[in-house]
């Protein structure tokens, strides 16, 4: 067996700050367990981050009918992934001759374990309404309503152990063919994730 580190690829993050940075402006995860059965919940996660930007942990809350609970508390283990935004790149928008289409897309995924704590479920809303709102709204304007309703759900920290991001967005193109690309899909999402990931390479 070779001690050779695997090869770099062009698409990976040049630095874990860019993983950090693409998952708190998603917000919105899949927590995936394998079961049986199998189960999928979107969930926004507040991605806690280390010195270097690096993603260490999620904080989020489930709700408590959810029967991914249980699945968690029989087994911790969990997949958490962010899907941003992609799209197909058709040969009409580029000029070179033998040029594939392609599809362009951003991606980060991460093997986590979950714990779960009741002791946090106001802590978990407040920080995702602050996120969210940025001051504009709080859940002490829901008066009595906020109590039965914070009863319904169930904090958790998810420890990220293992993390993998792919942000294929035409690092391996040419000026020429990575502006015509971009020109196409502007304004999007990913025209302005594909010109920022372009800029911090080139720096």
């Amino acid at each position: 067996m070779s001690d050779r580190p695997p090869p770099i690829s062009p698409f990976d993050p040049a630095h874990p700050s860019d993983v950090g940075a693409f998952v708190r402006d998603q917000i919105l995860g899949l927590v995936s367990t394998s079961g049986p059965p199998a189960h999928v919940t979107p969930l926004p996660l507040l991605a806690q981050l280390n010195a270097e930007g690096g993603v260490t942990e999620f904080f989020g809350h489930f709700g408590r009918s959810n029967p991914q609970i249980e699945a968690l508390q029989a087994d911790p283990r969990a997949l958490v992934t962010f899907m941003g935004p992609h799209a197909y790149v058709p040969t009409a928008w580029v000029s070179p001759t033998g040029w594939a289409p392609t599809w362009n897309y951003a991606l980060a995924y991460f093997e986590v374990e979950v714990r779960f704590d009741a002791g946090e479920n106001d802590r978990a809303l407040a920080e995702l309404v602050e996120t969210m709102e940025q001051g504009q709204w709080t859940t002490d304007r829901m008066g009595a309503r906020y109590e039965p309703l914070a009863q319904r759900i169930l904090a958790f920290r998810a420890r990220v152990i293992r993390q993998v991001g792919k942000f294929k967005l035409g690092q391996d193109e040419t000026p020429e063919t990575f502006e015509k690309i971009v020109q196409h899909l502007s304004p999007s999402p990913l025209a302005e994730l594909m010109r920022r990931t372009r800029e911090g390479a080139d720096t």
